[in-house]
């Protein structure tokens, strides 16, 4: 990591969401070790809280919300939430989703299907046009939205999950394209195989050992909030693509990446 990093987050505020445990978690301690003051949200009260005294103990900052991103307006206040609280909102995580049914598509509840898009295309629509408006007039700013292999390459038995991947992708491009112009910057990032409980409710049969520390995700995020430039808005980017330009320690190598 740049070793400039606290200096560059240190004015920062990030929101995000599901942060009461797993990638959302570790995302939020590691912003905060930093110097980012973050906001972070989560359906489950004491599950934020928890993270929210874990990063004031450690010496960081946080303010928790109770919000399920799937209720159109507890999703549209978070990024206002974080403007009254702070004065700004320079980075939004997109993490909050649920994984739905694991069968085909022949036999997929209606009612699951709606609401796994309620939550997690619909849901984070909502909360990325809020931010948005927020980072336009400011005229800078950084969306990532987590995104999955089952989102670029459809995949059986991954039903709403998969198709909600492939939303918010689209969506990430449209707004790349669209906020270029005000300095705002839209990615996804696939962190891969990672050890969380929507992990293991996927593949239960799994040896969690072999799969990455949710903190391999967080430092791939920090990477980007960090390092990302207009070059590299609407891009589709893997947890391995930040691996490596780190190895590289060059963020020119993303780029790079992209033309090849």
């Amino acid at each position: 990591m740049d070793p400039d990093i606290d200096r560059r987050l240190a004015s920062k505020v990030a929101l995000i969401t599901g942060a009461g445990r797993g990638i959302g978690q570790a995302t939020a301690e590691l912003f905060a070790r930093h110097g980012a003051k973050i906001v972070l949200c989560g359906r489950t009260k004491h599950e934020i809280e928890d993270t929210a005294a874990r990063i004031v103990e450690a010496g960081g900052e946080a303010t928790a919300y109770v919000a399920d991103i799937g209720v159109a307006d507890q999703a549209a206040k978070l990024p206002g939430r974080a403007l009254t609280r702070y004065g700004r909102l320079d980075i939004l995580i997109n993490n909050a989703g649920i994984l739905g049914a694991r069968v085909p598509v022949v036999d997929y509840p209606l009612d699951v299907w709606t609401e796994v898009v309620r939550i997690n295309l619909t849901g984070t629509f909502v909360v990325s046009q809020a931010a948005a408006k927020l980072m336009e007039r400011q005229r800078a700013g950084c969306i990532i939205t987590l995104s999955s292999s089952v989102g670029r390459a459809g995949r059986e038995r991954w039903g709403a999950y998969a198709v909600t991947k492939f939303g918010v992708e689209g969506l990430s491009q449209v707004m790349a394209d669209e906020l270029r112009s005000a300095g705002v910057i839209v990615l996804t990032l696939n962190p891969g195989g990672t050890r969380t409980r929507m992990r293991r409710d996927a593949y239960p049969d799994e040896d969690p050992a072999r799969l990455r520390d949710p903190r391999e995700a967080a430092e791939a995020l920090l990477y980007l909030a960090v390092h990302a430039s207009a070059d590299l808005s609407g891009r589709a980017l893997n947890v391995s693509d930040i691996v490596r330009a780190t190895d590289l320690r060059s963020a020119d190598s993303l780029t790079k990446q992209r033309d090849e």
